[in-house]
């Protein structure tokens, strides 16, 4: 019993000094967000995060990996978010050979030729939009958005998307898209994030989504480069 007491008291002492945080005692709750062009009609692929107001992950596990896949010929997802130093896998699932490649300053890279998985995963260390490519395949393109903040989700064929176990606060809430038409690269909105949860609504424009025509398939796969 004497144990007990004292055990208690100490733990007091150090919640009231600040010295213990608990996770069980953080108050969650879920970001929804919707994206709708100018016409109205949904937004796919836009990436919404969330920045905390005081800069803080709340203890969120930082990711530590994430995969581009490269099936039929195309580049899966289409965008992928990360987290700044997050290590992303490109597995080449296709018979032939692929060439990725990246010229975009948030990140530079060249995996020549493959097949497989290339043993060493590239590390995307700093924020920003990175385009991929293929110089094989001048159809096959797909962004990767790096951001600074373990909260994030790319939005569906409905436009919509949700961020869980936020905790509550302040938070400022943007949006990416790699067609959006404004200079800005984001548009954000101040979100106060009740045990309720909120909901963030965006409208953005977007420029015509020309890419190269795709080759068509020779049915037959084969081990050649196309």
């Amino acid at each position: 019993m004497r144990e007990l007491i004292i055990l208690r008291g100490v733990l007091l002492i150090g919640i009231m000094a600040g010295f213990l945080v608990f996770p069980f005692n953080v108050m969650s709750a879920t970001l929804d967000g919707v994206v709708k062009g100018r016409d109205g009609k949904p937004v796919k692929d836009a990436v919404i995060y969330a920045v905390a107001a005081d800069g803080s992950t709340h203890g969120r596990t930082k990711q530590q990996e994430a995969v581009m896949d490269q099936v039929n010929k195309e580049f899966v997802p289409y965008v992928l978010p990360v987290q700044v130093g997050t290590a992303v896998r490109f597995p080449n699932k296709d018979n032939i050979r692929h060439h990725v490649y990246s010229i975009s300053p948030a990140k530079r890279f060249e995996l020549p030729l493959y097949k497989g998985t290339p043993s060493s995963p590239v590390v995307f260390d700093k924020p920003g939009a990175v385009v991929l490519g293929c110089n094989i395949h001048d159809w096959m393109a797909a962004y990767i958005y790096v951001v600074e903040t373990p909260y994030f989700a790319t939005t569906g064929k409905d436009g919509s998307a949700a961020i869980h176990d936020l905790p509550q606060g302040e938070y400022e809430v943007l949006v990416w898209h790699p067609l959006q038409k404004e200079r800005s690269e984001t548009t954000g909105k101040r979100v106060n994030l009740s045990e309720k949860g909120s909901r963030v609504d965006f409208v953005i424009e977007l420029k015509p989504d020309w890419r190269p025509r795709r080759t068509p398939s020779t049915g037959g796969g084969g081990g050649g480069y196309y």
